[in-house]
């Protein structure tokens, strides 16, 4: 047996000091002691290293199975051998055995030491992970201090670790340099090469809700919500807002005077458009809304398949489409609704064609007909 109660001791301060529970310490302990001793004492044996933290003891049990006649010695123990032990004992049982050795101690407090180091460094790093990846959406500014490959190294502030900033995180276009100061949204925490860091972002669709609450009180004191956004980073953003106090315009205080607030944003944001936009129960005005900045005359909507037909006035059609088709793709994110539009022309044009085409059909329906009674009468 050996007492080290100054070794579980450490334990409970462990577990006090970092938060770490003592069971998860003890349960690997009993673990890599089991295959020190196996190592040093034989790996035949079929054995177990128990921790009593209440006793203090670190104690090696040998177990053998009772059988009636011995062929492995370190595993097997013949039945009137067990009954000398314990009446009780019959084939099969299993029989367990204190074995553990005087020199037992140096090995156990050699394993103990490196065990315990091993899984404070694991659960600090799960700590830090958790940690992190709870605070997951955080705006902060991080200071580039250097590049691995593509990836830009940030000291942030308010963290002690570093954070990356991967060439997918950057919005396109966007020039960075050693030194910039720059703004970042939490993405993760991860480990590499053995290195707790952060994974931050400027490419993520809330990286914008985060500015906004930076630069519009209303946002971050719950006068106004956002709703629904969509983002192609670098290219464009839609944000639809809405004010819990019917006196407050969501719009305008998102843009702020002379447009002071969306225009710091835009500026962050390397150029990216924004259109913030009212957002609204009725779809059909949240649809019209959304393809701003396109007037539109009529919105038309199928609710099983959950698509839309827009009618925009003669001559807009090119901005309610956006370059690229990027404005009506945004607009049918931000809705979750298809979308397709027609100018005005384009729609009276379909009618038209529509109606000729129910004349002409109704022509051959009456043109059968005709012909059916001419050949009954035949």
């Amino acid at each position: 047996m050996i007492s080290n109660k100054d070794f579980f001791l450490a334990l409970d301060q462990l577990e006090a000091e970092r938060k770490i529970d003592r069971e998860y310490f003890i349960s690997a302990l009993e673990s890599a002691l089991t295959s020190a001793y196996k190592k040093n004492f034989g790996e035949a044996r079929s054995a177990t290293v128990k921790l009593n933290p209440e006793k203090g003891t670190i104690k090696v049990y040998a177990y053998k199975t009772v059988v009636d006649e011995v062929e492995d010695a370190d595993k097997q123990i013949s039945l009137a051998d067990a009954k000398a032990i314990k009446s009780t004992y019959k084939v099969g049982d299993m029989v367990m055995e204190e074995v553990t050795p005087k020199s037992f101690g140096r090995i156990a407090a050699q394993t103990a030491r490196q065990v315990v180091m091993q899984k404070l460094r694991e659960a600090e790093r799960q700590h830090f992970t958790d940690d992190l990846n709870s605070k997951a959406d955080t705006l902060t500014t991080g200071i580039v201090r250097s590049k691995d490959g593509e990836d830009f190294i940030l000291e942030l502030s308010g963290f002690e670790h570093l954070g990356i900033l991967s060439v997918k995180d950057v919005i396109p276009n966007e020039k960075i340099s050693l030194g910039d100061r720059v703004k970042v949204i939490i993405k993760r925490a991860y480990e590499r090469d053995g290195r707790s860091l952060i994974q931050v972002s400027r490419t993520l669709p809330n990286f914008v809700v985060k500015l906004f609450e930076l630069e519009v009180p209303e946002l971050s004191n719950g006068t106004i919500s956002v709703k629904a956004l969509a983002r192609e980073a670098g290219n464009k953003t839609k944000l639809a807002v809405i004010a819990n106090d019917p006196n407050v315009d969501a719009v305008g205080a998102c843009v702020g005077n002379r447009g002071a607030r969306i225009n710091s944003i835009i500026e962050e944001l390397n150029g990216e458009r924004i259109d913030v936009i009212p957002y609204s129960e009725d779809i059909f005005e949240f649809i019209a809304n959304a393809l701003s900045p396109a007037d539109v005359i009529s919105v038309e909507i199928n609710q099983e398949t959950k698509s839309s037909k827009v009618i925009i006035p003669d001559g807009q059609l090119s901005l309610a489409i956006g370059k690229e088709g990027s404005n009506v793709r945004l607009a049918a994110r931000l809705t979750g609704w298809k979308i397709d539009v027609v100018s005005e022309t384009q729609s009276k044009q379909a009618d038209k064609d529509k109606e000729l085409e129910q004349v002409n059909s109704n022509i051959d329906q009456n043109l059968d007909e005709d012909l059916f009674e001419e050949i009954e009468q035949i």
